[in-house]
């Protein structure tokens, strides 16, 4: 079995490559690193550099194919921050998608895995569940969906299998935590690290179900390998959600600090949102989700050995317009 794994500098997609490798197949590793670490991928996988917004650059990595699964997990994942960035959200999340899909619907892939977002369902559909019609309120949102309905667009045409996941709020090990605008809890632990207050946009008590990434790539890994799993699509993640003052306490607590919190105004945002995971435990019986003390416990160990690390400016705001003052620049 051979395998491309895109993002694979990444967070999730550095971590769906080692699963990958422990499934046994051979893996093509590549990123673009404007968000990851060449440190992160695997040493025994092939390693590409390049940027799939470019299709030429797609293209050629056929020559170290061919596969039989693709996995496409690269993407910038800044819900928040897509209104602001709509031309680079388009072109990073959906461009760089339809050419990878082009490429594996040229090449017969037997089956094209894509990680999408429970940002595809919106506001006010609790829980999320996979019957839910999506209703995104985001540009994120948006750019995901738009590839879900392509990849099937391109089974019905093309006969190309996919498996779609709808991960949310994923943390652990190998999260980038200079990144401001993404990943509230890599966000948190990084001011912690430097006896910063964390940052709350409103008042804290919007709700997120975080999952740790053990319990998400495995899954994400070995999908193609069950039957049951082509063509469908799944939510992933953990099942009980938390309020962010919650996690910010739980955060303090794991790195032996009290609880030091700063209040910006709130932004638009969905207020709640966590999902169902029948479907993924019917079809997948994966084991029971890492608690959230436990998860928050070993990435704050990891982040600790890691240090801190100088928040990354994005360079390219689009729209300034109702951009929260936090992420304006400096």
């Amino acid at each position: 079995m051979r395998a491309l794994v895109t993002g694979a500098a990444g967070f999730i997609g550095s971590h769906v490559a080692d699963h990958c490798l422990s499934l046994g197949m051979e893996v093509v590793a590549t990123d673009d690193l404007s968000g990851g670490f060449v440190e992160n991928v695997p040493t025994s996988s092939k390693w590409i550099e390049g940027d799939l917004k470019d299709p030429d650059f797609v293209t050629s990595l056929w020559q170290y194919g061919p596969f039989d699964y693709v996995y496409h997990i690269a993407a910038y994942a800044a819900e928040g921050l897509s209104h602001f960035i709509r031309r680079y959200n388009y072109q990073t999340n959906l461009i760089a998608s339809v050419n990878l899909i082009n490429e594996s619907v040229k090449n017969d892939v037997k089956c094209f895995v894509f990680t999408s977002s429970i940002a595809v369902y919106g506001a006010n559909q609790l829980p999320m569940t996979e019957e839910l019609a999506p209703q995104p309120e985001d540009p994120y949102g948006i750019s995901k969906y738009a590839v879900e309905l392509d990849l099937k667009a391109a089974h019905e045409m093309f006969g190309l299998n996919y498996i779609i996941f709808r991960p949310h709020n994923v943390y652990g090990e190998r999260q980038n935590i200079a990144d401001k605008y993404r990943n509230v809890i890599g966000i948190f632990m990084n001011q912690v690290l430097q006896d910063q207050p964390m940052t709350v946009f409103g008042d804290g008590l919007q709700t997120r179900a975080f999952s740790h990434v053990d319990d998400v790539a495995p899954l994400i890994a070995r999908s193609p390998l069950v039957p049951e799993a082509i063509n469908q699509v799944f939510n992933v993640g953990a099942d009980t959600p938390y309020t962010i003052i919650q996690l910010a306490e739980e955060i303090a607590e794991a790195f032996d600090k009290p609880l030091n919190v700063k209040h910006l105004d709130a932004r638009n945002e969905v207020v709640h949102a966590f999902s169902d995971h029948t479907k993924v435990r019917d079809v997948f019986n994966p084991p029971a989700p890492i608690d959230l003390k436990t998860g928050i416990q070993r990435m704050a160990e990891w982040v600790k050995s890691q240090g801190p690390a100088v928040p990354v400016e994005f360079k390219n705001i689009e729209v300034s317009k109702k951009l929260p003052p936090s992420w304006a620049k400096k």
